[in-house]
C-alpha cells in the first residue's frame, strides 16, 4: 500500500512540476507579447547587398591577403596564390562562380571600359610578354581616383605575392579587357 501511495504522489508531483516549468506568470507573458510585437517583421526574401557594399567587402577581404606568396597553379592562402587562383578565391568567398583560369575570365561577367572601371572589376592582361596578345594575368580593381587605377593581384614579379599595383605603363601595355562581375 505504501508503494502505491508513494507512486501516486510521485506522479502527482511530476505532473505539477512539469506544468510549472511550461507556463509563465501572466506579467511575463504580457512582456513577451510586447517584445515580440516590437521586433521587425522578417522579409520573405533576404535583402541583397548593394554593389558598393559588395565591392568594399570584397576588397577588404582581398586586402587581408596582402603578402601571401606567389605560387604557380595554387589557390590556397595557406600555400600561396597564382593570379587567377587569388581572384577566384576572393570572388568564391562571396558566392560568385568564377573561373580558375585567367583565360576564362574574358568570358565571365559583363565587359566594360577602362574609363568606367569600378572597384571590384576584374582587369585582364596578357602574360608577361605584352607582344604576345594572349591572356595570361588577372587582378581586381582596388581603387579608382584622380591618381588613377590601382589593382590587387598575385604577382610573380618583384613583389612575388599578393600586392597592390598602379595601372600604369607596364600594365597598360599588357591590358586587354576589363569585366564587371559584381
Amino acid at each position: 500500500m505504501k508503494k502505491i501511495l508513494i507512486l501516486v504522489l510521485f506522479f502527482i508531483l511530476s505532473a505539477t512540476a512539469g506544468k510549472a516549468q511550461t507556463t509563465l506568470p501572466v506579467q511575463y507573458q504580457e512582456l513577451v507579447k510586447k517584445l515580440t510585437a516590437s521586433l521587425p517583421k522578417m522579409a520573405e526574401e533576404p535583402v541583397k547587398e548593394t554593389n558598393s557594399t559588395n565591392s568594399t567587402s570584397l576588397i577588404d577581404f582581398a586586402k587581408s591577403m596582402l603578402g601571401i606568396p606567389y605560387r604557380y597553379a595554387t589557390s590556397n592562402p595557406k600555400v600561396g596564390f597564382d593570379c587567377s587562383g587569388f581572384v577566384s578565391y576572393v570572388f568564391s568567398n562571396f558566392g560568385f562562380k568564377v573561373p580558375r583560369s585567367s583565360r576564362e575570365f574574358s568570358a565571365t561577367g559583363k565587359e566594360t571600359s577602362i574609363e568606367n572601371a569600378k572597384v571590384g572589376d576584374v582587369l585582364i592582361f596578357t602574360g608577361s610578354n605584352s607582344r604576345i596578345r594572349r591572356i595570361g594575368h588577372v587582378g581586381i580593381v582596388y581603387s579608382v581616383d584622380e591618381s588613377g587605377i590601382k589593382f590587387i593581384h598575385a604577382s610573380s614579379g618583384k613583389a612575388h605575392g599578393v600586392t597592390i599595383t598602379a595601372f600604369d605603363g607596364h600594365y597598360k601595355n599588357r591590358f586587354m579587357k576589363i569585366v564587371s562581375i559584381l
